[in-house]
């Protein structure tokens, strides 16, 4: 390797961190996204903590799940996360009032997040890690990974088992507190989990796609293949029209 050769390397390792990153910021919601999976979750518990009153703890998570989402449309930004919130919340007030037991509001979610990880390991052991088809699009790679690109296929299985013990290891707490303490214990250490066993998915899911081979860019590949057919028919096209005009010139 030559002095010219390391810069040239170490910049398209550096390309390859950003775009990473990105990717991953765009599927998982970045920052804001995070505070809007926590803050319904977070008012519930609060105010429960102070009244024990279901009712009014259930409709201000509803009302501020709500709100994140016009504010999402008001700032024309995606909402698919927000969204995301408001359903779990509903959910969640859905069989909180009709047990009436106020720990339920949390149920609907960790059933979620139990299935959510069996979902990670399971599509893994199949040989198609869910986290490469979440992640696939966003690097406009699609499926690709699959079978030209193993070493990001390994990367994918690596992140998938990640995310499915990280999960497997929040249930693992969840749902004995579930069964045992009260209302405002498991919300409290429910709110607690919400962000750092994401962001250590998150941060491991970085460290191997980082050391992964670059993605396919199947998208591009289509439109080089879409470009080089239309030159190819224009090419067609041209030899035609210079055969009949000699034709005709024969003719006359």
């Amino acid at each position: 390797m030559t002095s010219l050769d390391k810069p040239t390397e170490d910049t398209q390792q550096d390309d390859a961190r950003a775009l990473t990153e990105a990717a991953l910021f765009e599927a998982f919601g970045g920052v804001r996204g995070m505070v809007e999976t926590v803050v319904p979750g977070l008012l519930f518990v609060t105010i429960f903590t102070i009244n024990k009153d279901l009712h009014m703890s259930a409709i201000a998570a509803l009302a501020v799940s709500l709100v994140l989402v016009v504010v999402r449309l008001a700032m024309k930004d995606t909402v698919k996360h927000a969204f995301s919130g408001v359903f779990g919340v509903a959910f969640g007030v859905v069989f909180a009032m009709m047990t009436g037991n106020a720990k339920d509001f949390y149920l609907p979610g960790m059933l979620y997040t139990l299935g959510l990880a069996l979902a990670y390991i399971i599509t893994t052991l199949c040989g198609v890690p869910l986290i490469g088809l979440i992640l696939g699009p966003v690097f406009k790679e699609n499926l690709s990974w699959r079978t030209r690109n193993p070493g990001r296929k390994t990367a994918y299985a690596k992140a998938s088992w990640a995310w499915g013990l990280i999960l497997l290891a929040k249930c693992a707490i969840l749902f004995p507190l579930y069964w045992w303490a009260d209302t405002t214990q498991l919300g409290w250490v429910l709110v607690a989990l919400k962000i750092p066993p994401f962001l250590l998915a998150v941060w491991l899911t970085w460290v191997f796609l980082a050391k992964a081979p670059a993605p396919i860019d199947v998208f591009a590949e289509m439109e080089a293949e879409e470009k080089a057919e239309e030159e190819r028919r224009a090419a067609l096209a041209a030899e035609g029209g210079e055969s009949t005009g000699g034709r005709h010139r024969r003719g006359a």
